[in-house]
């Protein structure tokens, strides 16, 4: 049985990670340039991160591969090394997940391409499907326990991305999408109608992320949970809402005392795996993992 399935069983809530960017930005990334590239530039910085939510709490945590499609790595000229930096990206997160002292699921992150499908568009079904799909080889090359595809707004995009990771490997499968445009993602899907339609391409647990913070997410969730009751739920908010400061620093809003609640309300509206997005930090999970002890 795959490790998240059998973390499933004991019908506790699941603790996930935290930012990626937010934290490898602090550690010297350079706004603009491309996280994924670090995974062999810096392992040692990636694998700090990973290593930073396990012992902050976190049971899953996600690979440093969120723009790891050739779409977008085609804006930094690094279009032709798709599997090595998946691979890698997978790698620094097993080497830190096989070294806890409990079992911690590896979670392969497939982001948006970036491009919008035909008709308002040019991208096509195929050639998304091709992407992920070679995005997903590079990720179960590097031991990922299932493919994590987030931050979707085009069911359709959803669907090409569980066709490409299927076409290549026989792993579980998560699916969440963004709802922050008045409740429904940028493209119009509500969160009953996400949760349906992906409950129908049997993906093993399917949910909300990132967002316009907390609240909004958690609307979401419970959304979904009237949709679809049987449903294996996500909830992975942003850090509150972006604000930008003196100097242009953006600063969220959201402290580890507002996302220790907001972990406690969105498991009692019915979301098992919790985590948290943009703007998060270890100290979040850590708030976050004592409140859902408790």
């Amino acid at each position: 049985m795959n490790p998240l399935q059998e973390l499933l069983k004991s019908g506790d809530p699941i603790l996930l990670d935290g930012a990626m960017g937010t934290m490898l930005m602090d550690a010297g990334l350079v706004q603009g340039d491309p996280p994924e590239e670090w995974n062999v530039t810096h392992p040692d910085r990636v694998r700090a991160v990973h290593r930073a939510y396990i012992e902050a709490g976190s049971r899953v945590i996600l690979t440093n591969s969120f723009g790891g499609t050739r779409f977008r790595l085609e804006l930094h000229n690094l279009e032709d090394r798709v599997e090595e930096l998946n691979k890698a990206a997978a790698e620094n997160a097993r080497v830190e997940a096989d070294a806890a002292p409990h079992t911690i699921v590896v979670a392969g992150s497939m982001g948006p391409t970036g491009q919008i499908f035909e008709p308002m568009g040019t991208l096509t079904f195929e050639e998304a499907q091709a992407a992920f799909a070679e995005q997903a080889a590079g990720l179960a090359a590097g031991g990922v326990d299932l493919f994590w595809i987030e931050t979707m707004s085009d069911l359709n995009e959803v669907k090409a991305a569980i066709e490409g990771a299927r076409s290549v490997s026989d792993l579980p499968i998560a699916a969440t999408m963004s709802f922050d445009t008045h409740g429904h993602t940028m493209m119009g899907v509500s969160p009953a109608k996400a949760v349906q339609e992906l409950s129908n391409l049997e993906v093993l647990v399917i949910g909300a992320n990132c967002g316009t913070g907390p609240e909004e997410l958690q609307e979401a969730v419970k959304a979904m949970r009237e949709a679809k009751a049987e449903a294996v739920l996500v909830a992975k908010a942003n850090a509150g809402i972006p604000q930008v400061v003196a100097g242009g620093d953006i600063v969220y809003t959201g402290t580890p005392a507002v996302m220790a609640q907001y972990a406690i309300d969105v498991h009692e509206i019915g979301a098992t795996l919790i985590g948290a997005c943009c703007g998060s930090t270890p100290e979040h999970i850590k708030a976050m993992a004592e409140a859902l002890s408790n």
